[in-house]
């Protein structure tokens, strides 16, 4: 093989590799663009109808749907949390991380925008009326949770979530219904989550809403909205190690 037809080669299959990246993370900004509109959508929009129920069902079928529609193409993480816990399970490289949390904080954003633009054209009193479906402690929390409280809750709903994820997408036996799993598993902690914090477990959920409240004029979510990125991450630490212990017990 000549060195001119190699080089070709080589860079035929860089670009695929690269476009194949790029699939990838135009995915994970699109799932977690319908994820954060559908769900924060439904506590902003219709909270008081819906109720907790409601809106942790809206979030799970959320995941269920982009499971079946995006899960062959990047794995739908369309979640910080969730890439970090695959990451540390040697699922997941360094680079597609980066790539992954990239594409899920611009989805987040993306979605609260366009939330807030669709808020701003009914008769809800405006985004602050709302609240975008933003997380929070303290007075923003519906039981007044307080900052170590809604450590401790987002790391302990976050680790149940992340295992979820490790658990039923590491068997073949499982993997086909992965999808529908993590979806119930989702509403689940929302439904404990919801009156506490209002349930992140979801960085790129939670950071979206907060940045479009702060542009609106409230910048209470976005200045607690460190809470709702470092404890998924450390509860998605939490879910790796442990799954690591119970895959050392097989």
């Amino acid at each position: 093989m000549s060195p001119r037809k190699h080089s070709r080669i080589e860079n035929k299959g860089s670009l695929n590799m690269e476009t194949s990246s790029m699939k990838k993370y135009a995915a994970e900004a699109f799932g977690t663009f319908v994820l954060t509109l559908f769900g924060c959508g439904s506590a902003a929009v219709a909270g008081a109808t819906l109720g907790t129920l409601g809106i942790a069902m809206a979030f799970g079928l959320s995941i269920v749907a982009m499971a079946f529609v995006i899960g062959n193409v990047s794995g739908c993480h369309i979640n910080p949390a969730v890439s970090f816990g695959l990451f540390l399970d040697k699922r997941l490289s360094g680079k597609d991380l980066a790539g992954y949390w990239v594409a899920q904080f611009v989805g987040g954003i993306v979605a609260a925008a366009v939330l807030a633009l669709v808020i701003s054209m009914c008769d809800l009193g405006g985004v602050a009326a709302t609240g975008l479906g933003c997380d929070g402690y303290g007075a923003a929390s519906a039981v007044g949770i307080s900052l170590v409280g809604a450590l401790i809750v987002e790391v302990i709903l976050t680790c149940i979530f992340v295992l979820s994820v490790l658990g039923s997408t590491a068997d073949e036996r499982t993997a086909p219904y992965a999808g529908i799993i993590i979806g119930l598993t989702l509403a689940f902690v929302h439904i404990m989550g919801i009156p506490l914090t209002g349930t992140s477990v979801n960085p790129a959920r939670s950071f979206g809403p907060a940045l479009m409240m702060a542009v609106s004029g409230d910048a209470t979510a976005l200045s607690q909205v460190w809470v709702f990125i470092a404890a998924p991450l450390a509860g998605a630490a939490l879910a790796a190690l442990i799954w690591m212990g119970l895959k050392k017990r097989k």
